[in-house]
């Protein structure tokens, strides 16, 4: 496995992202030290919470979030997943695994030996960190889970992903405006073109996907999210993430461990949250499937926000997540 690590001058003074960095060195499945990044912001005292994020983001995604949930005495721990951030980067698109994604996290959260945890997920960060909460349950105390999903076999039968994959051997080599497309015409594959545009474009960079899933148009900001991807040679686990959402007849056994989490997510005797924003493409309607599956959860619309709502609606998803972590 061949990893590269970002220089630390693609780091340097970036906007609006002024945070110690720590290390833990986790280890791929074949031994390979990788060293993984996180932010780790407030009181050591304070109820931890870990705050995840997905594709193509990173710890920067949470830059505004941290010293609002500081602020109110909460500790706030952001990892970079490997692939991304300041995280090290396995150089080839078969290096990542949904499995291996979900070891990497799980190894570092055993080494943080956190408890009383408050997940905070979106995107990536909910397929990967609620897979690793419930195997690790009685570390957490609540979950929230914001534009993201779980994908099982209740969601996805053996007939609904056969017929994904008929969809997707047809779906053409897409460039980003085919993606926002698809996106916006609400179709059923639209989600499959999104696969093949990361995994096969040419022209697939992180800041297309930005201007694809968000409204960003200042410059430093989206300097910030492309930091830490100096070349294309560093971008093999952006461009892997969507391929990997278990859709396909091959992804069977990650819908199967997937039933798995769900099992316990379901049994789980601390408090939820369900945090979808109100303009989201890719995960629209997905609350509806944690509503059914978490009857008791409590429930909010964050307002006025896309895909990346910690970038949209800081405040309110702060707000939200503070309001929650003091009810009774």
């Amino acid at each position: 496995m061949k990893i590269l690590r970002t220089p630390d001058a693609q780091f340097e003074n970036l906007f609006g992202y002024d945070f110690l960095p720590n290390f833990i060195t986790v280890t791929a499945a074949d031994g390979t030290p990788l060293r993984m990044h996180y932010l780790d912001e407030g009181p050591r005292d304070g109820e931890p919470i870990l705050c995840l994020h997905g594709q193509p983001s990173w710890s920067y995604l949470y830059r505004k979030m941290i010293p609002l949930l500081t602020a109110a005495g909460y500790r706030v721990l952001a990892p970079d997943l490997i692939g991304f951030g300041k995280s090290d980067k396995p150089g080839a698109m078969d290096d990542y695994s949904y499995s291996g994604h979900v070891a990497w996290l799980d190894d570092w959260l055993t080494q943080m030996d956190l408890t009383g945890l408050t997940l905070v997920c979106q995107d990536w960060g909910g397929l990967i960190g609620l897979r690793v909460a419930a195997g690790q349950i009685n570390r957490f105390s609540r979950i929230v889970a914001g534009n993201t999903g779980l994908p099982g076999t209740a969601m996805l039968t053996d007939e609904m992903s056969a017929f994904m994959g008929q969809m997707f051997a047809a779906v053409p080599v897409p460039n980003a405006d085919m993606v926002r497309e698809a996106f916006q015409s609400g179709g059923p594959g639209a989600f499959l073109y999104w696969v093949k545009y990361a995994s096969e474009s040419p022209d697939f960079s992180v800041r297309d996907v930005f201007n694809l899933l968000s409204g960003i148009s200042d410059e430093r900001v989206l300097d910030g999210y492309v930091a830490p991807f100096p070349d294309d040679t560093y971008i093999a686990g952006a461009r892997k993430f969507p391929a990997l959402v278990p859709l396909l007849p091959q992804h069977k056994d990650e819908r199967l461990a997937n039933d798995r989490a769900w099992s316990v997510l379901e049994a789980f005797k601390g408090r939820t949250l369900i945090a979808f924003s109100d303009g989201d493409p890719v995960t629209k309607g997905g609350d509806a499937i944690f509503k059914a599956r978490i009857p008791g959860a409590d429930c909010v619309t964050i307002k006025d926000a896309g895909h990346f709502l910690q970038e949209d609606a800081p405040e309110a998803f702060s707000n939200a997540i503070i309001d929650f972590m003091k009810k009774a």
